[in-house]
């Protein structure tokens, strides 16, 4: 029974991929519009138009998607907003299911892969986190992209972000990608419930970057903790 789960969940795995590259050759040139469009217009439009790809995707793939906390948002004029990480599908999912447009920070290396580097470099500020040059001009970026939308994860910048601007940190606890989506074994799909738990802001008041980090990591732990499936 193991080996025919694990056969099955390959199989999904590589129908997944197929549907998510022919989705995306259909969505590309609706994405060209980008270029076009000055931020803050380009960043709400690249949400939406990412809303509808990734829910036709997550459909298709045999996956449901539940988002929790957006009231959150409610009274934020903007927000540095931190997620957690443990799977490949997180990335796709999450900027476009957030409660507001956002930019997230982006390795160089994304701009490399075919069509969805084009695709994903319209929502985001790309550094080359070997370069200090380049990560310094990305922290300016950011903080000049914070005046218009809420941003998703920034590393340990996040908090320094957080506490140089006085936005508030809003904590996103991704659950049960690790288990539909792992690292390993590669090419391992089994379909279920994504959820995003958008957790109560958290104000820089009174913190230093490192407590702040630490703060808020373990906030997100146990909530992690307590709700993850797998």
């Amino acid at each position: 029974m193991k080996l025919i789960k694990n056969i099955l969940a390959r199989i999904l795995a590589i129908w997944a991929l197929i549907v998510f590259a022919s989705t995306m050759m259909v969505f590309f040139p609706f994405y060209m519009v980008c270029f076009i469009l000055p931020d803050p217009q380009k960043t709400r439009y690249h949400r939406f138009l990412s809303q509808i790809w990734m829910g036709a995707f997550l459909l298709l793939s045999g996956c449901t998607f539940k988002v929790t906390g957006k009231e959150v948002f409610d009274g934020l004029e903007n927000a540095v907003v931190v997620c957690n990480h443990n799977s490949l599908i997180d990335i796709p999912v999450s900027t476009p299911f957030l409660a507001r447009a956002n930019k997230t920070i982006a390795k160089k290396s994304f701009v490399y892969v075919p069509l969805f580097g084009w695709i994903y470099q319209f929502a985001t500020v790309i550094v080359d986190r070997k370069n200090n040059e380049s990560r310094r001009k990305s922290y300016e970026e950011m903080k000049r992209v914070l005046k218009n939308n809420p941003l998703k994860s920034f590393y340990d910048g996040a908090f320094r972000l957080s506490v140089d601007t006085g936005k508030p940190i809003v904590p996103v606890v991704i659950l049960n990608t690790k288990r539909i989506l792992p690292a390993k074994p590669i090419l391992f799909l089994r379909p279920g419930k994504i959820i995003l738990n958008i957790l109560p802001a958290i104000s820089p008041a009174g913190h230093t970057s490192e407590s702040l980090k630490n703060l808020v990591f373990d906030i997100m732990a146990e909530h992690y903790d307590k709700n993850n499936k797998s």
